[in-house]
This record gives structure tokens, C-alpha cells and sequence, in this order.
């Protein structure tokens, strides 16, 4: 089964840190300060790798995916 597979981040939780936008520019830019903005929730097959890795590497934990 092909389940579609989506990004949020926990405004919040996060610090705007950018580090998931220089992980993940295909599907997350940056405001004016530094806080991410998800262009797509919906994660393409092809992205599911970097974006558990661009979770992974979220320092606050501010950033999900169901990927």
C-alpha cells in the first residue's frame, strides 16, 4: 500500500534553527526570521529519505513527518 506521507512542524516547539530548510529546500523555505515555511505537506516518495533525516536532525524536535 502507497500511503501519502505528510510534513508539519510544531510551530512552538521551534526556534527557528533553519536547519530543516538546508535538509529539505524542495518542500521547506524560511520566513523573515528564520522560521520554516512547508511549501508541501505532502512528501514525494522520492524525498521520504531526507525528510526522516531533516526530523531526525530537527534540534527542538519541531519537525514531523508520517515518512
Amino acid at each position: 500500500m502507497n500511503r501519502t506521507r505528510t510534513l508539519r512542524v510544531d510551530r512552538i516547539a521551534c526556534t527557528g534553527e533553519g536547519l530543516c530548510a538546508e535538509l529539505l529546500p524542495e518542500l521547506i523555505g524560511l520566513d523573515e526570521w528564520g522560521y520554516p515555511i512547508v511549501r508541501d505537506r505532502t512528501v514525494p516518495e522520492r524525498l521520504r529519505g531526507h525528510a526522516r533525516r531533516a526530523v531526525a536532525a530537527c534540534p527542538r524536535l519541531a519537525l514531523h513527518t508520517d515518512a
